[in-house]
């Protein structure tokens, strides 16, 4: 028994590795799903799709069980996410940068915003389990 464990070992190896990357290509693909519902709005529509497309050629090679298709697509659609993340990321920037432009307009004649937040108190408090 112990020699013909040591022959399958190989062969048990690469089955292994097969069903992970299988795992981890589903994986990707579940969640790319679930972060498209979450910023599908928020995507410009050619990063959307390129995102998209690289989503379904994922899906289809783990249903294929191609491992050598997964690695590929996987990689497209890591791609594709960075740079959907750039253009959410400055998005982002320049949305605060509008919104702390109207803040520093709106607190002009009033009080110093940082003189406010200078009264800081610290209080008890009790961890409940």
């Amino acid at each position: 028994m112990k020699k013909e464990a040591e022959a399958n070992a190989e062969a048990d190896k690469a089955a292994k590795e097969s069903i992970e990357k299988v795992n981890q290509g589903d994986t990707l693909v579940f969640t790319t799903e679930k972060q498209l519902k979450e910023y599908g709005d928020k995507l410009p529509e050619d990063k959307k799709a390129a995102i998209e497309d690289a989503k379904e050629a994922l899906k289809k090679a783990v249903e294929a069980k191609d491992i050598a298709g997964i690695d590929s697509t996987m990689e497209a659609l890591n791609k594709a996410w960075e740079a959907a993340s750039q253009d959410l990321y400055n998005a982002q920037q320049q949305a605060e940068a509008a919104n702390g432009e109207s803040a520093d307009a709106g607190n002009a004649g009033g009080t110093d915003a940082s003189s406010e937040a200078d009264n800081v108190e610290d209080v008890d408090f009790e961890e409940v389990k």
